[in-house]
C-alpha cells in the first residue's frame, strides 16, 4: 500500500490500496492523482528525475535502513515521517519494499525545473544573482586578502577530484585565514567550511559574507576587531567546487564528481561528508556507488576530504582520548561548524551515536546560544536528523575533541534570493559571530551571561576625564527551539577591562547594578572610565559578567577615543596662576 500527497492541493490524500506494485501502475497512479489535483500532466511528471517524498517512519529498523540508502533531507522528529529525495527507480523500489509514502509536490517541481537567468542578469548563478558562482566568490575573496593582507591570507589546502585526476576542469580548494597578523597573542582557531554539498546555495554565501565583514569591520566594529586580535578564522567557503559547478547549471549534486564509482554520469561522486575517516561507513551512508550517501572506497579516500583533515590537523590541538565516552578537557579551545542547508537546525555530535557525546552538555548549551540568534532547533544529530558517520564534524569533535556545529539553514536548497535576505542573512550571521567569540573557551564561556548594549555617555573625550558606560548582562539568551531548557542563574558580577580581555587583563573594574544589587538573571549596570592614566588614542573597553554558577560569559567591547586635554584641564592641573613660563610654553610656543 502506498499514498500519494500534494501539499499545494489543498491538503487532499487519495490512497491507493490492493494494488499491484510495479513499474506501470505506479505511474498510472501518479497520472491519476495528477489530473484530479490539477498536476501538471504525465507527460510532464515522466520527464522528473527526481522526487521530494514524505516517508512514514513508524519502523526503527526500517529507518535504519532507509538513512543508509536513500537522501534523507530532514526527520520529523521520533516516529515521524521522513523528507527524502529519490530518484524514480528509488520511488518503485520503496513501494515494492511496502513503505508508505508520499510526494511533496511542491518541492518535487521546483527541483525538477528549468533554472535560467533572470532578466539583464549580470553576475551570480543563474536565477539567483544573490549567490556567486564558484569563480566569484574565489574572485572576491582572493582580492580581499590582496587589499587587507594585515587581515586575511588566501592559501590553496588542497585540489578538487576533478583536478587532481587531470580532467579538462577542476579548481583548487582554498582556505581563507582571518586574523590580525601584528597580533601575537595565542589565538583561538575557528574553522567555518561551508558548501560540501553542492546544491546547498546558501552556505557558500554566508560564509563569504561573513568573511568580508570580518575583514572589513576590523577597525570599524569593536567586537569584530578583538576577534582578530585574539582568534585565527579559517573560512573555506567553496568546499565542494566541481559539484558546485554542476549545481550552478540547476542539477540538484550533492557529491563531488568522482567517476571512478558509477557508471550513471548523473549519479555519480562520493558524498564529502560521509566520507572522513572518522567512524567512516559505519552507519548512515551507502556502499551502492550511485547512491547519493555513497561514502566512497575507503575513509578520506577524496582529495577534497583530504584537504579539510590536514587543516584540521594543523589548526587543532588533540584535546580528547581515544576512547567514545572520553571528555575534551572544559577549557579546550577551538571551534568548527560546517554550513549546510536545509531544516533550520543545529546539530552537535555525535552524528554517527545515538549515545551522547561526553562533552553534550557543553555542547547544548552553546547551540543554544547559537539558538538564541538564529531560532533554530538544537539536537544531537542523530536524534534530529539520523545516525550518520563519515562526517567532518565527526573528526573535528570524535579526533581532536573541537567543540563542533552543523547548522543547517534555510528552507529548500535552492533559497529565493529575498528570503536569504531577510530572514537567512540575519538570522545566521549573528550565530557566527558569536562563535567567533566562543572559541576560545567554547565549553564554558556560553554558561555564563552575555553583555550586550554597551553605552558611553560619551565616545571621545579628553584625558583625564571620567566618562559614564552603562551595559545590560543577561543570563537567559538561549533558546533550543523545544530541545530541552537551559539552566540559568542570578548575575553576581560584572567588570571592564581597558585594551585587554578579561583572560589577559592585570586590571579589571567593577560595574554596578544600577537597581542597586544583584538580584535577577539579566541587569542593567553602569561605572565610570578614568582616562586619566589612558594614552591618547583609540582603547578597547570590554565588558563581561560573571553568574551565580561562577560563570564567566564572552565580553562585549565598545570604542573610547582619547584625546588632548582641554586647555582648562592642562592649565588647572598643579599650575599657579601667575605661572609665566606655563603660558610662554604652552601658549606662546
Amino acid at each position: 500500500m502506498f499514498n500519494l500527497f500534494t501539499s499545494r492541493g489543498r491538503g487532499r490524500r487519495e490512497k491507493f490500496s490492493k494494488i499491484v506494485l510495479g513499474r506501470g501502475v505506479v505511474w498510472a497512479g501518479i497520472w491519476c492523482l495528477a489530473v484530479f489535483l490539477g498536476r501538471p500532466t504525465f507527460a510532464e511528471e515522466a520527464t522528473f528525475s527526481q522526487w521530494v517524498v514524505e516517508i512514514e517512519a513508524r519502523n526503527p529498523s526500517a529507518v535504519s535502513l532507509l538513512l543508509e540508502e536513500i537522501d534523507v533531507l530532514e526527520t520529523r522528529g521520533e516516529g515521524g515521517a521522513l523528507l527524502a529525495l529519490v530518484s524514480s527507480r528509488e520511488l518503485e523500489e520503496l513501494s515494492t519494499q511496502g513503505v508508505e509514502w508520499r510526494i511533496d509536490w511542491q518541492r518535487t517541481e521546483a527541483l525538477n525545473r528549468t533554472i535560467e537567468p533572470l532578466p539583464d542578469q549580470g553576475g551570480g548563478i543563474p536565477g539567483f544573482p544573490c549567490y556567486r558562482t564558484v569563480e566569484e566568490t574565489f574572485a572576491d575573496l582572493s582580492q580581499l586578502a590582496l587589499d587587507h593582507p594585515d587581515l586575511a591570507t588566501w592559501v590553496d589546502i588542497g585540489d578538487s577530484w576533478e583536478k587532481v585526476s587531470g580532467g579538462p576542469g577542476g579548481y583548487d580548494i582554498f582556505d581563507l585565514v582571518i586574523t590580525n597578523s601584528v597580533s601575537k597573542v595565542d589565538k583561538a582557531p575557528f574553522f567555518l567550511l561551508a558548501a560540501i554539498h553542492a546544491r546547498e546555495l546558501v552556505p557558500a554565501e554566508l560564509a563569504t559574507l561573513f568573511a568580508e565583514q570580518l575583514v572589513l569591520g576590523y577597525g570599524v566594529d569593536p567586537d569584530i576587531t578583538w576577534i582578530l586580535d585574539h582568534s585565527e578564522i579559517h573560512i573555506v567557503a567553496q568546499g565542494n567546487p566541481d559539484g558546485r559547478k554542476r549545481a550552478e547549471t540547476g542539477l540538484l549534486w550533492r557529491k563531488n564528481i568522482d567517476n571512478d564509482y558509477c557508471s550513471d554520469s548523473n549519479l555519480r561522486g562520493i558524498d564529502l561528508n560521509r566520507n572522513s575517516s572518522f567512524r567512516w561507513a559505519t552507519v548512515g551512508s551507502s556502499s551502492s556507488e550511485c547512491s547519493n550517501t555513497f561514502h566512497g572506497p575507503g575513509p578520506a579516500s577524496e582529495p577534497e576530504t583530504q584537504a579539510f583533515e590536514t587543516l584540521m590537523a594543523q589548526i587543532f590541538e588533540d584535546q580528547r582520548g581515544p576512547e567514545d565516552d572520553d571528555a575534551a578537557p572544559l577549557d579546550a579551545t577551538g571551534l568548527f561548524v560546517s554550513l549546510h542547508s536545509f531544516g533550520e537546525w543545529v546539530v552537535f555530535p555525535w552524528d554517527g551515536l545515538t549515545a551522547e557525546a561526553p562533552n553534550s552538555t557543553e555542547l547544548q548549551t552553546l547551540g543554544r546560544k547559537f539558538g538564541f540568534f538564529n531560532g533554530h532547533r538544537i539536537c544531537q544529530t542523530s536524534d534530529c536528523l539520523g545516525p550518520a558517520a563519515g562526517g567532518t564534524s565527526g573528526v573535528s569533535y570524535g579526533e581532536y575533541g573541537v567543540a563542533t556545529y552543523t547548522f543547517e539553514v534555510g528552507t529548500w536548497f535552492f533559497e529565493e534570493c529575498p528570503v536569504f535576505a531577510s530572514d537567512v542573512l540575519p538570522k545566521n550571521l549573528p550565530a557566527l559571530f558569536y562563535a567567533a567569540k566562543a572559541a576560545r573557551r567554547p565549553y564554558q564561556e556560553p554558561s555564563g551571561p552575555d553583555a550586550v548594549d554597551l553605552l558611553l555617555a560619551e565616545t571621545s573625550v579628553p584625558q583625564g576625564e571620567e566618562v559614564v558606560l552603562t551595559a545590560t548582562v543577561d543570563d537567559t539568551r538561549y533558546d533550543s527551539g523545544g530541545f530541552g531548557t537551559e539552566p540559568t542563574q542570578m548575575i553576581s558580577s560584572a567588570s571592564y577591562s581597558v585594551d585587554s580581555p578579561p583572560w589577559l587583563a592585570t586590571e579589571v573594574h567593577s560595574l554596578a547594578p544600577v537597581d542597586g544589587a544583584f538580584d535577577a538573571a539579566a541587569e542593567d549596570v553602569s561605572g565610570v572610565v578614568d582616562t586619566s592614566t589612558l594614552a591618547l588614542g583609540q582603547h578597547l573597553i570590554y565588558v563581561f559578567a560573571t553568574d551565580a554558577a561562577g560563570s564567566r560569559g564572552v565580553p562585549s567591547a565598545i570604542f573610547l577615543e582619547v584625546t588632548e586635554p582641554s586647555l582648562t584641564e592642562v592649565f588647572s592641573d598643579g599650575f599657579e596662576s601667575g605661572d609665566s613660563s606655563f603660558w610662554t610654553s604652552t601658549v606662546g610656543g
